[in-house]
């Protein structure tokens, strides 16, 4: 859609051995696109996305879409925080939006976005919301709030936007150590929005949805188990500090009923200090 937004906006897509033409309909991309793709080997494709047509409710008129470029890149290495600094090195909009592969977006989602940025000038990065099923959920913004150093820890990679010239200018990337395809589980989100408020980024989270997460077998997630523990006391360690310990105790009381099942919460609390511990003498 020709947008009025003097902003233009840009989703970088993180995937594993997709094919490039049909992700990008899956998806339902219709802006500029980065799309770094991890399937064994190197190349680049581009293409236009087909253009489309919706009727306007106001005047029943048809709005054309202005094709969207779509840059994909093939890498041979493996990890996610690898694959989405691939992408924010290659990217050049005003504003992007970081995406994954089983996200399908809104119609409207530029639209969205875009207006929301005009709404709070003020804003170096917000937070989108994104339906995913109730077992998977993390957040979900009833209004408009400022991310702190508390509150942070939430978020996933597919709701982070921002501008591009603030990411640069705080030198915002993805760690190498967390997330799928990497050492340790999940968790290079929250770090890299921790980074970004370190570096003095205004960041806001909006009750504004932009698209759904479809399910599909997890990445990084196989349990439970000692090492989804081990590994979270680990991340706890570079996110909190000298505080690992009280979120640890924290997030285990508050999600006991469902983690410490098979693993009791003794054992989950030794296997997140064991983690806390392991960074520490390095």
């Amino acid at each position: 859609m020709v947008l009025q937004s003097p902003l233009k906006l840009q989703v970088l897509v993180s995937a594993v051995k997709q094919d490039a033409r049909q992700l990008a309909a899956k998806m339902n991309l219709s802006t500029d696109t980065v799309m770094v793709n991890q399937c064994g080997k190197y190349g680049y494709e581009e293409f236009e996305i087909q253009k489309q047509a919706m009727p306007k409710v106001e005047d029943e008129k048809e709005v054309v879409f202005e094709p969207g470029r779509v840059q994909c890149f093939s890498m041979a290495e493996k990890g996610v925080g690898l694959s989405r600094n691939t992408a924010l090195l290659h990217a050049d909009s005003d504003i992007c939006l970081f995406s994954d592969e089983d996200i399908v977006l809104e119609d409207n989602y530029a639209e969205a976005v875009l207006e929301t940025y005009e709404k709070y000038p003020d804003a170096d990065m917000i937070l989108f919301n994104v339906k995913v099923t109730p077992s998977r959920r993390t957040y979900w913004n009833e209004e408009v709030k400022r991310i702190r150093w508390y509150n942070y820890g939430r978020y996933p990679a597919y709701s982070i936007s921002g501008k591009l010239e603030a990411l640069r200018r705080a030198n915002a990337h993805f760690s190498l150590l967390f997330g799928g395809g990497a050492k340790y589980s999940n968790g290079e989100d929250s770090l890299f929005l921790r980074d970004c408020l370190k570096a003095g980024l205004k960041i806001y989270a909006v009750p504004v949805c932009i698209g759904e997460e479809m399910e599909r077998e997890s990445t990084w997630f196989h349990g439970y188990t000692e090492k989804f523990f081990e590994d979270r006391g680990v991340l706890y360690h570079y996110l909190y500090g000298k505080m690992a310990k009280p979120f640890s105790l924290r997030f285990l009381l508050k999600n006991k009923g469902e983690m410490c099942q098979e693993i009791s919460f003794k054992q989950a609390y030794a296997l997140m200090c064991k983690g806390i511990y392991s960074q520490k003498r390095k």
